[in-house]
């Protein structure tokens, strides 16, 4: 951890994530090995150029005749570095970018120029995020118009938010406090607005927070209810009778097309699924389901998304 000094001293944002020691710890390696060589070449140059200078014409170079141990050197230790650099990163990318099966799930829309978030229980915030210390936290973003960023200095996270597909990134705040939001993609002429906070509680606190309400319905429930009004149970039924699959347990699965492919069940795919069904066909099923492009809006597609994740089978755990 950094130590307590004022703000305007420190190298790098204050860390209050799980990840954000990690992160510094690569960027700080990174600039060591950089620094240093860079210093290196530039003393090898200083210093060869006074040793080996032409004192007079008559001056003739003595003919090297190389060393196999010094090509084996300058070849092994920068491979050995690249690829140290290499597996850390890899690990510390796979840790960012895979959230633990228990994070809490928050839903993302970037508009010109706000952050619209909603919590799994209904909650709705604009440009705040207010979540438990020490919980993890998963966001699926997506955008109504231009491609936005969520940055989270503090937490060293960063996602970009593209119209038409859903991004996700996770953090698990270890400090409670309130901690800047920013947009890191140029979006428009108020871009640099774009802004807001999260602010992380602890868990009492937020639970006193989450009752504290308004008491809107939880997203699953207002999509079981735009579900129906929008038609879809009289072909995807519960039971698989009807012309469509059934839509209890896909979640998470893979889904056979016939196409040959076989795709994984996940955000986009109910998405492409919802705005354009005659992408990607399952097997089995013919092509009649119509397209709800321009029907439901991002925050009634989150409320789709959020009702079809949690029809889970007996054996499927509960979100």
């Amino acid at each position: 951890m950094w130590p307590q000094v004022p703000q305007a001293l420190r190298l790098l944002p204050e860390q209050a994530s799980t990840v954000a020691g990690q992160v510094d710890a690569l960027f700080l390696f990174l600039v060591a090995v950089t620094v240093f060589f860079s210093g290196l070449i530039f003393l090898l140059v200083v210093v060869f150029a006074l040793k080996y200078r032409r004192r007079s014409d008559a001056d003739r170079p003595r003919a090297i005749h190389g060393s196999l141990l010094l090509e084996a050197l300058w070849t092994v230790i920068p491979l050995g570095i690249a690829l140290a650099i290499f597996v850390w990163g890899t690990y510390l990318y796979f840790v960012i970018s895979r959230p633990p099966a228990a994070a809490m799930e928050v839903y993302v829309v970037g508009k010109q120029w706000m952050w619209k978030l909603q919590h799994p229980t209904g909650q709705r915030e604009i440009n705040e995020l207010h979540v438990p210390v020490h919980r993890p936290v998963k966001l699926t973003m997506t955008s109504e118009d231009v491609i936005h960023s969520f940055y989270v200095p503090a937490f060293r996270v960063k996602a970009d938010v593209v119209p038409g597909k859903y991004t996700s990134v996770w953090f698990e705040a270890t400090k409670t406090g309130e901690y800047h939001l920013f947009c890191a993609e140029y979006c428009g002429t108020s871009h640099a607005v774009m802004g807001g906070r999260i602010v992380v509680m602890e868990p009492a606190e937020y639970e006193r927070w989450l009752a504290g309400g308004v008491g809107e319905e939880s997203l699953p429930a207002a999509g079981e209810k735009l579900f129906g009004r929008l038609g879809c149970h009289t072909c995807h039924r519960s039971d698989g009778s009807g012309r469509g699959p059934s839509l209890v347990g896909k979640f998470g699965r893979t889904e056979k097309l016939t196409s040959g492919e076989t795709i994984a069940v996940d955000e986009s795919y109910l998405r492409e699924s919802i705005l354009n069904p005659q992408a990607k066909i399952t097997v089995g099923y013919p092509p009649i389901m119509p397209t709800f492009k321009g029907l439901v809006t991002e925050d009634q597609l989150v409320q789709l998304l959020a009702y079809l994740k949690s029809l889970k089978t007996d054996g499927q755990a509960k979100p």
